[in-house]
């Protein structure tokens, strides 16, 4: 299943819910919203600096990616980014291939 990094920061109403509910809540809610599209997962940190929240997760595919992203930024309450991840073994596959590219001005 392809993983995904997320990184949220929380807005608003986001903050004063996580103060009430406390950050066990939010991630059993989130583990909860991944369960529902087939997805799982990995970890899940808060942190200090611009993202309050970082962590890694399974999906079957990109357009549940996509589902969860949408649902959870049209809270207004969340702002979440999803960086898809690569295997080394994906990078390997990667390196072997030669695609064909003209830089600007060139």
């Amino acid at each position: 299943m392809p993983k995904y990094l997320f990184e949220a920061t929380y807005m608003g109403q986001g903050i004063k819910g996580l103060m009430q509910e406390g950050g066990t809540a939010r991630r059993d809610a989130l583990t909860e919203a991944l369960k529902s599209v087939g997805g799982t997962l990995d970890s899940f940190y808060y942190a200090f600096g611009y993202y309050d929240v970082l962590g890694v997760f399974d999906v079957p595919d990109d357009a549940s990616a996509a589902a969860l992203s949408l649902l959870i930024n049209s809270s207004g309450s969340v702002n979440v980014r999803l960086k898809p991840l690569l295997s080394v073994e994906d990078l390997d596959e990667a390196a072997k291939k030669t695609p064909s590219y003209r830089a600007p001005g060139q």
